[in-house]
């Protein structure tokens, strides 16, 4: 059965795009998902496992500048292509690292490719949301968000099973390529937006900047959930092996939940409101898990964490993509500078906040980003 419309429309694009993004999630959730066995793999403290991580954001830093320049002189969908597939091999390789300067050194590879894929599909995802009236470009997080939950879950079965990274990930890995080669086809050509030379590293103009804080803010968040959440039940809450997984597939449930059901709300109560809110329960949940270590309490406020992150990337990115004075991509190129920061660099901090203080004053002060976005949302303008 082809799932594609015969014809190149709206409709075939979005489907496109749609799948990239279940590549993107799927392929850092397999990772995510296997961070605690390869900590024990290599017997590493949190605050060794946060120096690990943090050669992803060295890989996207040192990408971000090569990625902008890129997305203004070629199609986003050619970069994206090129992303995945690097992506993928990467994610491949990270199975077979048996030492902590090979998993360092792929780790830096994998977030460099990460990079180049994400910020291409999240222009593919702009450009599409132009062809439509009403708003749809949260539902390509929702997608995201399903393939996290699904690989999730598949790294529940492998842990369970006793598979080792190393097949786990190049099982994945090949298969997400062969996924991405048969639809890159369907994919939108955009034109890249000629524009002046700028500086490697572009950040975000002064009317972009708070959405770069927002989107720091919310990605942040959402990245310590994915290397923190299962490692807090075990440490935190003294929950078994099965317990901690299920409390990282309640926030991806309720992530994905928010996504899906996002666009509509959107529509309802306008952006505004809806990041404002958002900021609310990043704040109230992170403060909840904190103060309460318990499995059925810190499991409710990983939920409305999940709410609270479900939808501020996608809105923050599509505001960003209707910039006046850069392309689509190199806007969304300037705003990731900073948001995929958050991403990348805060999860790793927590490492040695933990590793100090505990991960309960780790997780109490990320509620604070929560805050943060709160009150850069009554920045905006109306």
């Amino acid at each position: 059965m082809n799932i594609f419309p015969p014809e190149k429309s709206p409709k075939s694009y979005r489907i496109a795009t749609a799948i990239f993004f279940f590549i993107s999630g799927f392929g850092y959730s397999t990772w995510a998902s296997r961070i605690p066995t390869l900590q024990q793999k290599l017997h590493l403290n949190e605050a060794q496992l946060g120096a690990v991580l943090f050669a992803l954001p060295v890989g996207l830093m040192l990408t971000l500048p090569i990625t902008g320049n890129l997305l203004s002189r070629f199609s986003s969908r050619n970069i994206m292509f090129i992303g995945t597939v690097a992506f993928n091999l990467m994610l491949a390789l990270l199975g077979f690292t048996t030492e902590i300067w090979q998993l360092v050194l792929v780790l830096f590879c994998f977030g460099s490719s990460r990079n180049l894929m994400n910020i291409s599909v999240n222009a593919q995802s702009v450009s599409v949301q132009h062809l439509y009236s009403r708003s749809i470009i949260t539902t390509f997080h929702g997608i995201w968000s399903m393939a996290g939950f699904a690989a999730a879950a598949l790294g529940y079965l492998m842990v369970s099973g006793k598979i080792p990274p190393s097949y786990h990930f190049a099982i994945v890995g090949f298969m997400l390529i062969g996924v991405a080669v048969f639809c890159f086809p369907k994919t939108l050509n955009q034109k890249p937006v000629q524009q002046q030379k700028r500086p490697a590293f572009v950040l975000p103009d002064k009317s972009l900047i708070k959405f770069g804080l927002i989107s720091f803010a919310s990605m942040a968040c959402e990245g310590t959930m994915y290397d923190w959440s299962g490692i807090y039940f075990q440490k935190e809450v003294h929950a078994s092996a099965a317990i901690a997984t299920a409390g990282f597939v309640v926030y991806m449930v309720a992530m994905t939940t928010g996504r899906f059901f996002g666009d509509r709300l959107v529509n309802r109560i306008g952006t505004k409101p809806m990041l404002r809110y958002s900021g609310i329960l990043i704040f109230a949940g992170m403060l909840l898990s904190a103060l309460f270590p318990v499995a059925a309490v810190a499991a409710f406020g990983f939920i409305l964490i999940g709410f609270g992150v479900a939808c501020v990337v996608p809105l923050v990115f599509s505001i960003a993509g209707k910039s006046k004075t850069l392309s689509s991509g190199s806007a969304i190129a300037s705003v990731s500078t900073v948001g995929y920061l958050g991403f990348l660099m805060v999860p790793p901090v927590v490492g040695f906040i933990a590793q100090a203080a505990g991960l309960r004053w780790s997780f109490a002060l990320m509620g604070a980003l929560g805050a943060l976005m709160v009150f850069m949302v009554s920045k905006i303008e109306d």
